[in-house]
């Protein structure tokens, strides 16, 4: 029986961002996933504070040079990787100097929303499954962590249906107490567009252009949601019970690789 491919997503993984709970769990997570017997694959965004000498991060020639055109701007996408050598784990990052050359991660120095990351996002998820494609590697399941990683589903769901790498692929995400206040420019939907994309399915897309719209769109597209903090929004946690897709409520970090585990048994076995 072959190994189930799990591919993480992350906003954040430690020790290359100060710690946080995303931070902890993405650190964590793969790697007791990995040592139960799956196989990985860990992807995070290369933001400006993240020290690349002492990190040890290096281009990888082969998987870098796409452009990535987000309403009509090319946008050269940059593959960086680095290793966890304790746990066996290799981090891929992805770059691109419009978007990750500030000093700040998702947030900037006090906390403020930046006014391009909706764009930053889609490239993020654009970026992370390009990469994993050029890889040759087929996920079973993509698990993503935090809200910037939630375009990852409609570029599976609306792009990439029907190409190999991730027409089988489930999609399950962790939301967590990390939202965010700003309101987007409403044109998220033009923003999307790539050749081949799903024009009918991209039409809902027009409503997403606050943090509540884009959970809610997370929720429709997903096969699983896990609860990542211990207090999410309200409204999205009603939304999701009403959903009735599999949930995964609250779980202690010490606990969660079991949970997890067993969570992705259920959603590969549907």
């Amino acid at each position: 029986m072959e190994k189930a491919k799990i591919l993480y997503v992350s906003q954040a993984i430690m020790p290359y961002l100060s710690e946080s709970e995303i931070g902890r769990i993405c650190r964590n997570l793969p790697q007791g996933i990995l040592e139960r017997g799956k196989e990985i694959r860990t992807f995070m965004p290369r933001f400006g504070n993240i020290n690349e000498r002492r990190n040890q991060l290096h281009e990888v020639i082969r998987l870098s040079g796409l452009n990535i055109v987000i309403d009509d701007n090319d946008h050269p996408l940059i593959i960086k990787v680095a290793s966890i050598q304790q746990a066996r784990m290799q981090i891929y990052f992805i770059d691109n100097e419009d978007f990750f050359s500030r000093k700040i991660d998702v947030y900037g120095a006090n906390g403020e929303d930046q006014p391009d990351n909706d764009e930053r996002a889609i490239f993020f998820a654009r970026g992370v499954l390009e990469t994993t494609r050029k890889l040759r590697w087929e996920p079973d399941l993509i698990h993503c962590h935090g809200w910037f990683t939630s375009f990852i589903m409609p570029f599976v769901r609306l792009l990439m249906k029907d190409d190999p790498h991730f027409a089988n692929s489930k999609l399950v995400m962790s939301i967590y107490d990390n939202g965010f206040k700003s309101i987007w420019d409403g044109n998220i939907k033009n923003k999307l567009v790539v050749e081949g994309i799903d024009k009918k399915g991209l039409k809902k897309m027009i409503e997403v252009n606050d943090y509540l719209s884009l959970c809610k769109m997370v929720v429709d597209m997903s096969d699983g949601l896990i609860q990542g903090s211990k207090e999410i929004d309200p409204e999205v946690m009603e939304y999701i019970k009403a959903s009735g897709k599999p949930f995964m409520p609250y779980t202690e970090e010490d606990k969660l690789v079991e949970a997890c585990d067993q969570f992705y048994d259920q959603i590969l076995a549907k």
